[in-house]
């Protein structure tokens, strides 16, 4: 048999194709890496979202009165905090949860819509926790003038006010 000539890789082809190897699987971590963080990104805030139904109870309409203490208008809601004085002058905490800033804006309401220090009224829908939370439909000025509203299209903006199921919490 004749001898056919080899061709042996020298020391530079080994070295250039670990070079190109570990090149290769630097790149397949970084996309394992960013595919995770992009999955992390995205499937984090869509797990903490919740349904209407889920956490506010149509069948309780309520209606406070109180002073506002803060506002924010933040994604995905915006909320609206609450001191509400009762009957033997204590004084209850709410926290009144209202559309999502984008809808509320394009209504024409801004940050400072509502001031720490105003006097309102919202009508909306308690919490079925039985917490005093509470989805705010509308909200009024202590002179009447209405300030926030934009409820979802499946919510009635204003709570049926003839209904015997309608808590009154503006002086409990």
């Amino acid at each position: 048999m004749a001898d056919v000539p080899v061709c042996a890789p020298t020391g530079g082809d080994v070295l250039r194709f670990l070079s190109l190897r570990r090149i290769s699987k630097s790149r397949e971590q970084i996309f394992v890496a960013l595919a995770a963080t992009l999955w992390l990104a995205v499937a984090a805030p869509a797990s903490a979202h919740h349904s209407f139904g889920a956490e506010f109870d149509l069948e309780k309409p309520i209606t406070i009165h109180g002073v506002a203490v803060k506002w924010e208008m933040i994604n995905p809601h915006s909320y609206l905090t609450i001191d509400v004085k009762n009957d033997d002058g204590t004084v209850t905490r709410w926290s009144v949860e209202m559309g999502a800033p984008s809808a509320l804006y394009r209504n024409g309401w801004r940050k400072d819509s509502v001031k720490i220090g105003d006097e309102l009224t919202v009508d909306g829908y308690r919490a079925r926790d039985g917490s005093n939370t509470m989805f705010g439909a509308q909200a009024k000025l202590a002179d009447g003038t209405r300030v926030l509203g934009g409820a979802p299209r499946s919510i009635p903006a204003q709570p049926p006010q003839s209904s015997p199921a309608t808590e009154k919490q503006s002086n409990p």
